[in-house]
């Protein structure tokens, strides 16, 4: 099956997310073609979703100024997944608790920002997540924490007693930064595995 997987290019490690995503498709049986969003009228045509880390205000207040927001918030209202890591989970939770990010409100969780530390305290740790079948090599970096969740909100991961990885519905969030890795089971996960949102031909 062809796909298209959309990349918000606001910040972030888009590169990586483009060819984790390719290497999760494949690895399932599909095909994607991945494009990179930086204004409005791209996602509207995306099956797939990501939404990479970076400065958490400036990703929010680019999405909103742009009109990207709302097309976000349609993709999820129609079904279609996202994943979104680190400063991207942020901007789709709930609550950041900081008025400077506009948030998407996707995942029914609050969030901790930099609740790991800074730069300098960034960490690699071998990660159960549910639904693979071994750990998952989780870099941290500047790595926020998920210390409200909703009801509806299942954990897939944790770390040092916190939650690290979300899903609500048809998205995943994760504190850390699975496109770092050669590992694409994460974005597998997301996007491909049994329990992820439907995406058209499935």
């Amino acid at each position: 099956m062809h796909l298209t997987a959309a990349v918000v290019a606001v910040q972030g490690d888009v590169s990586e997310h483009s060819a984790a995503v390719r290497r999760a498709a494949s690895a399932h049986g599909h095909e994607v073609e991945v494009e990179t969003v930086r204004q409005s009228g791209r996602v509207p045509d995306a099956d797939l979703l990501l939404l990479p880390g970076g400065e958490s205000t400036t990703i929010s207040r680019h999405l909103r100024r742009e009109g990207i927001a709302g097309e976000i918030r349609d993709h999820v209202a129609a079904g279609k997944p996202v994943l979104a890591t680190c400063a991207g989970l942020i901007v789709a939770a709930r609550d950041a608790k900081d008025d400077r990010v506009e948030e998407l409100d996707l995942l029914d969780v609050s969030v901790d920002r930099n609740a790991f530390g800074r730069q300098a305290d960034s960490f690699e740790a071998p990660l159960d997540v549910t639904g693979l079948d071994s750990p998952f090599p989780a870099v941290f970096i500047r790595a926020p924490v998920i210390d409200e969740v909703g009801e509806g909100v299942e954990v897939l991961a944790s770390w040092d007693g916190r939650p690290v990885a979300v899903r609500d519905g048809p998205v995943v969030g994760t504190a850390f930064h699975p496109e770092l890795t050669d590992d694409p089971r994460v974005h597998g996960l997301a996007f491909f595995e049994s329990g992820t949102a439907t995406v058209p031909g499935r």
